[in-house]
């Protein structure tokens, strides 16, 4: 019943426009400036510091990270964009006691996502938090309750959300312009070469491994898990349905108006041509069934062909496909292409602004804007929305992991009376980094 309970709040809370209380911003805030800390500071942590930096009214104001020389690049960073120097820390416990910090950003590894947003919620930080918004369906949960038990601005960084061709396009899908929609497909053919092979090696200089490791069990340190490459390990990573394919899988799901979570999935490829240390699958087929339609996800991370329509980005090829009674959508990056009738006719399209493709900065306004106003409602992509595409990605690795198709309850949120599929919606924690049952 408490999961029930829980489920229902969280939909009602997605859907209502709460007005969080009236906060001023802390006094320590000069001219009423948004005052950031940006944690995690390679990849998406740098694009934050330059997002939020080149305001005037965002000003980054303290960095964190485990590793001291990448956090020594940041500081370089924001003195080149903001001049003067901000402060720095090691560890995110230490920056959440800063009174002057405002908003925390977080582009930390998967494994991280959702303690450090949860923390910073209790710690009273709005959040700008990169995707995934969790490391399992448990853990989006958790940190969807924090955000309204301590009434925060959350943005999870699902981007295109906030970008014109991609809002009109599912715009155009959700009005019916090309009629009863029966699937959503998603790709995520993005080219990754192998890792290779690695033994256990010393920890770097400046680098705190136990710190970064956080909430994952202890391993020897070796490269290979490390910087970037901890999205193809299990205990830190979640795979490229994760990492890149949470975009589209957002989008999709988005597309056919689900609030809810399926109720069966079934997830199945492998790990081929490679011999290295990856133990995510770099080719991945997945199926969600809902009551009236259905999500088809897949991942390729070998050489190959795109799809129709779906235009080539480097050697990559990303969007999504909405499939509906009179025609269909194609939509990535360039724009959208809505076809309608038996001879597939052309009836409408629209390219991206350049600025758009593929940038934060619209993403970053609605987060402000919402963090000023203190209107959740006014959040492109919140906590308790961000964390539902999450978990179909989450769902796709366990059947995945299993081997075999899954029956899900949407309501309970559990995978009923299958205890080895249900060992995958909450991992165990290491102390003292533990996402908490009550936050």
């Amino acid at each position: 019943m408490k999961s029930i309970q829980r489920r229902a709040f969280l939909q009602s809370s997605t859907a209502a426009a709460i007005t969080f209380s009236a906060t001023k911003l802390r006094a320590g805030s000069p001219n009423d400036r948004i005052q950031v800390a940006v944690v995690g500071l390679r990849g998406r942590g740098r694009e934050h510091i330059h997002q939020f930096g080149q305001r005037k009214d965002s000003p980054v104001v303290a960095v964190c990270d485990i590793d001291a020389t990448v956090a020594e690049r940041a500081v370089q960073q924001v003195a080149e964009i903001q001049g003067g120097k901000p402060k720095v820390y090691g560890d995110i416990r230490r920056l959440l006691e800063d009174k002057q910090v405002d908003v925390v950003t977080i582009a930390t590894c998967n494994h991280w996502h959702a303690l450090a947003a949860i923390w910073a919620c209790q710690a009273g930080k709005d959040v700008y938090l990169e995707k995934p918004g969790s490391h399992n369906i448990f853990e989006g949960r958790q940190l969807a309750e924090a955000a309204r038990k301590y009434q925060r601005v959350v943005q999870i960084g699902l981007q295109a959300r906030s970008i014109p061709h991609y809002r009109r396009a599912i715009e155009l899908v959700q009005q019916g312009a090309i009629g009863k929609i029966y699937m959503a497909r998603g790709i995520c053919f993005k080219r990754r070469v192998s890792i290779g092979k690695r033994t256990p090696e010393p920890v770097p200089a400046g680098v705190d491994y136990d710190l970064w490791r956080g909430p994952a069990p202890e391993r020897p340190f070796q490269a290979n898990r490390f910087h970037y490459n901890w999205h193809w390990f299990w205990d830190t990573g979640s795979g490229d349905i994760g990492n890149q394919g949470v975009h589209e899988m957002d989008l999709a799901r988005w597309g056919l108006g689900k609030s809810t979570l399926p109720h069966k999935i079934h997830s199945s490829g492998g790990k081929f041509i490679y011999d290295d240390d990856q133990e995510t699958p770099n080719t991945q087929l997945a199926t969600f069934e809902f009551d009236n339609c259905q999500l088809v996800f897949e991942v390729r991370g070998l050489m190959t062909g795109g799809e129709p329509h779906i235009t080539q980005h480097d050697p990559n090829f990303i969007g999504n496909t909405f499939f509906g009674s009179e025609g269909y959508l194609c939509l990535n990056s360039e724009g959208f292409q809505m076809y309608r009738g038996e001879k597939r006719e052309l009836v409408s399209h629209m390219e991206p602004a350049e600025s758009d493709i593929w940038e934060t900065a619209s993403h970053v306004d609605n987060f402000l804007k919402a963090v000023r106003s203190r209107r959740q409602a006014e959040l492109n992509c919140d906590a308790a929305e961000g964390r539902l595409s999450a978990a179909l990605c989450h769902l796709a690795n366990v059947s995945y992991r299993i081997g075999r198709k899954l029956a899900f309850d949407p309501m309970t949120e559990t995978f009923g009376n299958d205890q080895e599929a249900n060992k995958y919606l909450k991992r165990e924690y290491r102390p003292p980094f533990v996402v908490p049952d009550d936050v």
